[in-house]
């Protein structure tokens, strides 16, 4: 079953700067009692958004100069801490669409894919850059090309690095293994078949 192939991923960015921003900042473990994802996205770095009474403290997502930002950019082991799949569920319901960083916890990464959500990588040097130049032009749109592996913004052009089974999943429109295994019923039926210990008892 093949999916909405993401070959690219184009919108306008905020910067999130600091390394090692774990799950736990992404999405505070008080709000995970939920029975459905769709309301986390408000919730998104919530305690380092906004003070205990709800008044905002000033983080680049409530910036006016970010409204509409699709795209975050941070620092290095974005995502790291416990394996929660809130935290980029969280991300993907607060209307971001992809994640440019120095790396990526290895957990957090593979989540974010099967959400269609690209994460792609920058050297230190050019994530610095380009968040100079969005916060100097916020509201020029940047865009991630997954098939060339760059990040352009304006007439700049950052090479990018993606692995590679993300990426192939991805531009072909196979990130989600759960869409494919739902794909394959009758064969998972036939192979379960095959099988003595998948047999009903008696038989």
């Amino acid at each position: 079953m093949s999916l909405q192939k993401i070959t690219s991923v184009s919108g306008r960015a905020v910067p999130v700067p600091g390394d090692d921003i774990d799950t736990d900042r992404i999405i505070p473990a008080r709000f995970m009692k939920c029975v459905t994802f769709d309301g986390l996205g408000q919730y998104l770095f919530n305690d380092v958004r906004r003070h205990e009474d709800g008044k905002p403290k000033g983080h680049n997502i409530d910036n006016p100069r970010y409204a509409g930002a699709t795209i975050l950019i941070s620092g290095n082991n974005f995502g790291c801490g416990s394996s929660r799949e809130h935290a980029p569920q969280a991300i993907f319901y607060a209307g971001f669409r992809a994640v440019i960083a120095e790396g990526y916890a290895e957990i957090f990464f593979g989540n974010s894919t099967q959400l269609g959500i690209p994460c792609v990588s920058l050297s230190h040097e050019d994530r610095l850059a380009l968040e100079k130049l969005v916060e100097a032009a916020p509201q020029t749109e940047l865009h991630i090309d997954l098939e060339k592996k760059e990040v352009r913004f304006a007439d700049k052009v950052f090479p990018a690095s993606i692995r590679e089974s993300a990426r192939s999943g991805l531009v072909s429109g196979r990130w989600d293994p759960l869409a494919d295994l739902l794909a394959a019923a009758d064969k998972v039926k036939d192979k379960a078949a095959s099988l003595p210990y998948m047999a009903a008892p008696g038989k």
